[in-house]
């Protein structure tokens, strides 16, 4: 395993997503991924999940002190008596006193984001949340909630894949020393049957997916979350660390058309 070293706290390059992961499965995927090396686990309240997931953890050999847990507060739970309450049942669910990291999941123009915040800080001064964050910011909303709130923001959660375009999401985090944390980093199975990957994969004897993940944990303050569910997966996602791409082809993948948004509900934000 790699780290990253975001505002002195070093977080696993790659984690694992567990958006619909459900039940057995769940506590499954959750044993196997800790087993193979897996220290970055990344959940939420929508998920429906976390319950499942703090039950593979705390029957696992791992401490829970080595593990780094996201969990991420639903848009509809924005209000600050919310905030506060739905954190606490996530809490109990994982069965752990404290997530190392806790975002809000989507903007929601309905909350004041800066009482939101002040929420989010009352759970980090009481130590059940190490760090805080937000997910689904486009960039004049991060500025929003970095510059003008002034709030410590740790991360910012995005779609991020060889066919999307977060480049200037990116510059602003590595000047402020945010992590970027990439969900959907396989574009949803795309980057397997993406030709250029595959001739890039033969080049490195590596898979198209190992690729994608590679070109993404080779730049500044990112780190990606792959979801998968079978153990091949899961130990495809993490064997990414015996190989560093060319320049020649990190560019190559730089240069691929970058307007694929896979992920855009009807309360997404204005990308911009």
């Amino acid at each position: 395993m790699q780290y990253k070293n975001i505002q002195g706290i070093d977080i696993p390059e790659i984690g694992l997503g567990t958006y619909k992961l459900h039940d057995r499965e769940c506590e499954r995927v959750l044993r196997t991924a800790l087993d193979i090396g897996y220290r970055h686990i990344d959940t939420a309240q929508m998920y429906k999940n976390e319950r499942e997931i703090g039950e593979a953890i705390s029957v696992s050999n791992v401490p829970r002190e080595d593990i780094f847990l996201t969990t991420k507060i639903w848009h509809t739970n924005l209000d600050a008596d919310d905030v506060l309450q739905s954190t606490e049942q996530s809490l109990r669910h994982l069965d752990t006193p404290y997530v190392d990291l806790l975002l809000i999941h989507w903007p929601n123009e309905q909350y004041d984001l800066r009482e939101t915040i002040e929420s989010m800080l009352v759970l980090r001064d009481q130590g059940k949340a190490m760090n805080i964050g937000v997910s689904n910011f486009p960039l004049p909303l991060l500025k929003k909630v970095n510059d003008e709130i002034r709030a410590p923001i740790f991360c910012d959660q995005v779609e991020f894949h060889p066919f999307i375009d977060q480049l200037d999401l990116l510059d602003y985090a590595i000047d402020n020393d945010i992590m970027l944390t990439a969900y959907a980093p396989l574009a949803k199975g795309k980057v397997s049957g993406n030709k250029e990957l595959q001739e890039i994969a033969e080049k490195y004897d590596k898979s198209p997916a190992q690729i994608a993940l590679r070109w993404l944990i080779e730049q500044e303050n990112v780190v990606a979350i792959p979801k998968a569910s079978t153990d091949e997966h899961l130990r495809e996602n993490f064997d990414i660390f015996d190989f560093f791409l060319e320049d020649e082809d990190f560019e190559r993948i730089d240069q691929f058309e970058k307007g694929q948004r896979l992920v855009n509900p009807s309360f997404a934000p204005d990308w911009g």
